[in-house]
């Protein structure tokens, strides 16, 4: 045997008792081995003796199951692995050789070199050469060697030759399943998520695992298949996912360099409130029926990282928002009647008990805090500026402290809050709309199907079962830097420190902090942006003055720009009454200025003022029935197309005698509709169409769908 082959363990087949072979086309079993006489004996008892040399020259004669030797050593799999696992597989192969034979080297370069006697097959068994071999290869440096690593590493050796002593774990993966071990369900779930996720905008691995969790639980039953470990999962998730829908990290433009800030040290609730406003990243149906992202305004409690309140508005956030956040801070939130009772205030992890009897409202809040903030930090925007804002902190006794200009890094708490609602809430949601356009999925708009109330619903919700008892990273304690508290956890052990105050804020409270305007009272009640306000407590004051010279005698009105269905104005008695919109038990929903202004445009301004507004109120009751659909709403993205000049709407004649029906119900009149025939205009007479002087309605043929009347000549001859 070559040095090479006897290196790779490339050993010839041996005939041995106990072997099968195959001798004149039939299988015998060796007997018994004896000079070089064998014996053979078959499964029926038939026996026979023959000479070793006689069974060898049989052309058929092979060892049966035993392995041919590789022509070509396997040299290239060896140079495969690292070159410190070689230099470790050839160190060992000496050492192997010795306690076998005696010798560390092959037989053609033993010259001139002695046994050493404490390796002698001669004199020692080979479990005794084993632990000699156990105990020089300690002393020489090899770590953990003891007799049972030194006959591990030689049955290997005996097995498989040089690539026996090749530490495995070294090995690259060779024609092994790119999943690896990981479980064939689990496996199926990632692909389903993946798929699930295809159009989408991208998400992060996290939300992927929360899909794939809940794809075994609906699959398999809850506990049933066990998720992989995280950094298994992204593994995995790398392994199955195409390049192009791996979630990857959001874009990120060149800034200046970020200045080192550090976190403040606040001891007690509500020493600093962050309060900060964004566009969430869900495309949401709008109250007139397009899409956009609505805006986010948070406040976040630094001490105990509770998000303290969130508001959800579809356009641009007003000081009426910031302002009202302010007093939902100060105010329990009560629980929703289909909120499970886990979510109340008296299953959290607080000294409810106690709490309940200096504050009756806590009965039946949610788990959240109740916080009214000491300081808030804001930046400079123009609504936290604003005297309105100003003058409600004022009221409630908060300091106002706006960060300095182009520094994020002081509201660090609430901007890193931002990024967590994003990734813990939003990409859940239909129609997320990704962190930049690189990740929008191609049916974000398709996809889109909650209104803003609904996905406020959502989100405060989610800030009490999700955010409130979820463990943060920012909530550990120097002494115990392993364990993280949730936001309820660390909001209960503070205030058993610094106690609980409420706050009593009663109904004038909320209207005193909404914003004001300056109307007259006239005969017909309060006209606000054509809508007309109307009670009898008006009565005494219609057509007076309010006595406020630097108002020119107007008086003092609060409204919600966000519901317009009723006001409220203080008359001589110094409180605020409030006064309903004359058409709001026609109107069913709430609504916002940005929808009203939208109607405006939508109906057409005709007839008395009286008619008009009946006609807005009917159109408006009928658009929010519409659009404010629970599930599935539908929606309409395609902007109004107006005609261009030369087209055939712009160039239809004006009949003459045509009038639109009187709609007696005060409902909108029908638009309109171009698309019916035009054959009836092409025969009419031209001398009729001309003639005006003839008394208005003479002739004119019943309105149809589309709403017009065509001038009849022969009817009108009859009538003269």
């Amino acid at each position: 045997m070559s040095a090479v082959g006897d290196q790779l363990g490339q050993r010839r087949p041996v005939v041995e008792v106990g072997a099968h072979i195959a001798y004149q086309g039939q299988t015998w079993q060796v007997a018994a081995l004896q000079g070089q006489r064998v014996y053979l004996l078959q499964e029926n008892g038939t026996e026979k003796t023959l000479l070793l040399g006689r069974l060898f020259a049989d052309p058929g004669f092979e060892v049966v199951g035993a392995r041919a030797p590789d022509v070509v050593p396997q040299w290239g799999l060896f140079e495969t692995v690292p070159l410190a696992a070689q230099q470790r597989a050839l160190a060992w192969l000496p050492h192997i050789r010795e306690v076998e034979t005696g010798w560390p080297h092959p037989e053609g370069s033993r010259e001139g070199q002695a046994m050493r006697p404490e390796y002698d097959p001669e004199r020692w068994t080979l479990a005794q050469r084993e632990a000699s071999k156990a105990r020089e290869m300690t002393s020489l440096g090899f770590t953990r060697v003891t007799r049972t690593t030194v006959q591990r590493m030689r049955f290997m050796y005996r097995k498989q030759g040089l690539w026996g002593l090749v530490d495995k774990r070294t090995v690259p993966t060779r024609g092994r399943c790119p999943t690896g071990y990981a479980d064939e369900r689990v496996v199926a779930a990632v692909l389903e998520g993946l798929r699930r996720q295809r159009g989408r905008s991208k998400g992060t691995v996290k939300g992927l695992q929360v899909l794939v969790g809940q794809i075994l639980e609906d699959a398999h039953g809850r506990g049933v298949v066990e998720l992989p470990s995280r950094s298994s999962f992204y593994r995995l998730v790398n392994v199955l996912a195409d390049p192009a829908d791996r979630a990857g990290r959001p874009a990120r433009t060149a800034t200046a360099p970020a200045r080192a800030s550090t976190a403040p040290v606040v001891l007690r609730p509500g020493e600093q409130v962050q309060i900060d406003t964004t566009r969430l990243d869900i495309m949401a149906v709008l109250e007139d029926g397009t899409l956009g992202r609505p805006e986010l305004t948070i406040a976040v409690d630094v001490a105990t990282r509770s998000i303290l309140a969130a508001v959800l508005r579809p356009h641009s956030t007003k000081a009426v928002d910031a302002a009202l956040l302010l007093a939902e801070m100060a105010v329990p939130q009560p629980a929703r009647p289909t909120w499970p009772k886990s979510l109340h205030l008296s299953r959290a992890e607080v000294p409810y008990d106690r709490m309940l009897s200096l504050d009756e409202r806590l009965e039946g809040a949610a788990a959240r805090p109740v916080i009214v903030p000491e300081t808030i930090v804001v930046d400079r925007g123009k609504i936290y500026l604003s005297e309105g804002f100003i003058a409600a902190c004022e009221t409630l006794g908060v300091s106002v402290q706006p960060a300095p200009p182009r520094r994020p890094q002081a509201k660090a708490v609430v901007e890193r809050t931002f990024g967590s609602v994003n990734d813990l809430f939003c990409q859940h949601v239909a129609g997320h709309t990704g962190s930049n356009p690189q990740r929008r999925g191609s049916a974000t708009a398709a996809e889109a199907r909650w209104t803003i109330p609904q996905l406020q619903d959502f989100l405060d919700e989610w800030i009490t079962c999700g955010w409130q008892n979820r463990r943060h990273d920012g909530l550990r304690h120097p002494v115990l830097p392993k364990t993280a508290l949730t936001p309820n956890q660390m909001w209960a052990a503070l205030i058993t420190i610094s106690g609980y105050v409420p706050v009593p804020l009663t109904g004038a409270d909320y209207l005193e902090l909404l914003p004001v305007r300056w109307q007259p009272i006239t005969e017909r009640g309060i006209r606000l942006d054509y809508r007309t306000y109307n009670h009898p407590v008006l009565d005494p004051h219609r057509g007076q003055r309010s006595g406020i010279a630097s108002k020119d005698g107007k008086w003092e009105v609060h409204h919600n720009p966000h519901d317009a269905r009723q006001i409220w104005v203080r008359l001589t008695d110094g409180q605020l009454h409030e006064v309903p919109w004359i058409h709001r038990d026609h109107v069913h929903r709430p609504f916002n200025d940005q929808i009203w202004r939208h109607i405006q445009t939508e109906v057409e301004q005709r007839g008395d003022r009286d008619q008009h507004e009946a006609d807005l109120a009917d159109a408006l009751d009928q658009l929010l029935r519409r659009t404010r659909h629970p599930a599935g709403t539908e929606h309409n993205t395609r902007r109004r197309r107006t005609p261009r000049s030369g087209s055939t709407e712009a160039q239809l004649p004006d009949l003459p005698g045509q009038r639109r029906p009187l709609d007696t119900e005060n409902t909108p009149a029908p638009a309109p509709d171009w698309s019916e025939s035009l054959d009836d205009l092409i025969t009419v007479d031209a001398a009729a169409e001309t003639d005006t002087s003839e008394p208005e309605g003479a002739g004119v043929l019943p309105a149809e769908a589309g709403g017009y009347g065509l001038w009849d000549a022969e009817a009108e001859a009859e009538q003269w």
